[in-house]
């Protein structure tokens, strides 16, 4: 197997083309600041194609579903959490329930 070919969806969440990540944002502890900083990432690119939420949540979403299995569980669950931050962040309703 192609190393290089292996590993593409980690060369896309660390050089994304739309937004500029902040090193190891994946793993951090917060939901919130997770949220925030990908919110912060997505206001501030010119590069992005679609509005600032829907970029912010794709990536979130994309490393959600790239990380798979092999993600940690509690890791999962602070990103799932992140993900409803992210829409009261911008107005939207949140999908967990009242937290």
């Amino acid at each position: 197997m192609n190393t290089d070919r292996s590993r593409w969806s980690r060369a896309v969440t660390e050089t994304s083309d739309a937004l500029d990540l902040e090193r190891g944002l994946f793993t951090w502890q917060d939901p919130a600041a997770i949220a925030r900083s990908l919110r912060d990432s997505a206001e501030r690119s010119e590069r992005r194609k679609a509005a600032p939420f829907r970029s912010a949540m794709s990536m979130l979403n994309f490393y959600l579903n790239r990380a798979g299995a092999k993600l940690d569980p509690e890791q999962r669950r602070r990103l799932e959490a992140a993900k409803d931050e992210l829409r009261a962040l911008y107005g939207r309703p949140r999908r967990g329930g009242p937290t």
